[in-house]
């Protein structure tokens, strides 16, 4: 499987206890979130994705675990990618869904 299961449960309930409502979506070989239609955070090949948007991009790729998200061969600025996820303590999952969410929030919704 291109993604691990079990962080993928612990990532949705993360996101349903800060009142998102994510729909999952199989993508690029793992599994992405998706809030008003907008991907806010992702799991694949055991890293996460996660959206923080391009003014607080700088401060949270500076963040321990974090790096450039380059998937495609260019750098994708305002998502970081953290490497061994299913090693984040649930405080520090409870923050990283807690600064996509408050991007992905400032974004309207999709039909």
């Amino acid at each position: 499987m291109a993604f691990d299961p079990d962080l993928a449960d612990r990532l949705e309930a993360e996101l349903r206890m800060q009142g998102a409502d994510p729909v999952r979506k199989r993508m690029f070989g793992g599994i992405a979130f998706l809030m008003g239609g907008h991907m806010g955070c992702g799991l694949v090949q055991g890293e996460m994705h996660v959206r923080v948007g391009p003014d607080a991009y700088a401060e949270n790729l500076a963040k321990p675990g974090a790096r450039e998200m380059n998937v495609t061969g260019r750098v994708m600025t305002g998502w970081v990618t953290l490497d061994g996820p299913e090693d984040l303590d649930d405080d520090a999952l409870s923050d990283w869904i807690s600064t996509s969410l408050a991007f992905v929030r400032t974004l309207p919704p999709k039909p």
